[in-house]
């Protein structure tokens, strides 16, 4: 019998998905988990790194986020969903790990330098923050997956990854595969105004909204540039929602979702 080959991804919990997470995690996942062993965690020690001073999203978000990943197509019966803080091995493998990676490696790390200049409100010059690949690698190899389904920002994490597997396993011999990138079909998704979408930047339609707030977030968005208005100030990219924005409704299977998950319902 062939063995099936595992994928691990996780998604942290730092209030309500919006729909880079469906087109970049969520709809790549849902259609993974037919064909390979799948493990997905809600990131809660990698929320840590920005959210530190905030730590009740982080519990309140789990549940909701875990009733977004059913109402997206998610079995639970079809794959491994457990919570990232809830199995230690995590840290500890994060800790050894830490010792063999050059500084280096992550001061270079793109997603890093573009978040220490976007988050300009809070303090992420933090350990935990430079040391977020570390953990994520730790993440990935402790289950010796073969691929880590992600969008194009998180590809050099995955590299990353594969560099700390190669160096381990020329340090104690080989123990860890070198898990592959598996880019979703939309790699990145923009925001309104743009940037990659994301709550920290203001510029997320949530897979949760109603009709109206969708409608009124698109209403600023520029989709041609020749005919963007100065008012808009630094908007000069087309923004494109792509295909996938179109179907993020059966809301109705959402809102099933949580009124089934209510206590008493």
């Amino acid at each position: 019998m062939t063995k099936q080959k595992k994928i691990v991804s996780g998604m942290r919990p730092t209030g309500k998905l919006h729909l880079g997470h469906l087109a970049g995690a969520l709809d790549n996942w849902r259609q993974l988990q037919e064909d390979y062993e799948c493990f997905y965690f809600a990131a809660d020690w990698h929320a840590l790194t920005t959210e530190y001073e905030n730590t009740k999203i982080i519990n309140e978000s789990i549940r909701d986020m875990f009733i977004d990943w059913l109402a997206a197509g998610l079995k639970p019966d079809q794959m491994t969903i457990f919570v990232q803080s809830k199995i230690t091995v995590h840290a500890e493998l994060a800790l050894i790990f830490g010792m063999i990676t050059p500084l280096g490696w992550l001061e270079r790390n793109p997603t890093y330098k573009e978040q220490l200049k976007e988050l300009t409100t809070r303090d992420i010059q933090t350990f935990g923050f430079l040391g977020y690949p570390v953990l994520q690698a730790a993440d990935i190899l402790m289950y010796k997956a073969d691929g880590v389904p992600v969008g194009i920002d998180q590809a050099p994490h995955v590299e990353l990854t594969r560099e700390i597997a190669r160096r381990f396993n020329f340090l104690y011999g080989n123990v860890f595969p070198e898990p592959a990138t598996l880019l979703t079909e939309i790699p990145k998704l923009l925001g309104t105004d743009g940037r990659k979408m994301s709550k920290s930047y203001g510029n997320a339609i949530l897979m949760a909204d109603p009709e109206d707030e969708i409608r009124r977030k698109t209403a600023t968005m520029v989709t041609d540039p020749q005919r963007a208005r100065t008012g808009l100030g630094s908007i000069r990219s087309v923004v494109s929602l792509g295909p996938t924005a179109i179907g993020i409704g059966p809301r109705s299977g959402l809102a099933g979702c949580r009124s089934r998950s209510r206590p008493g319902r």
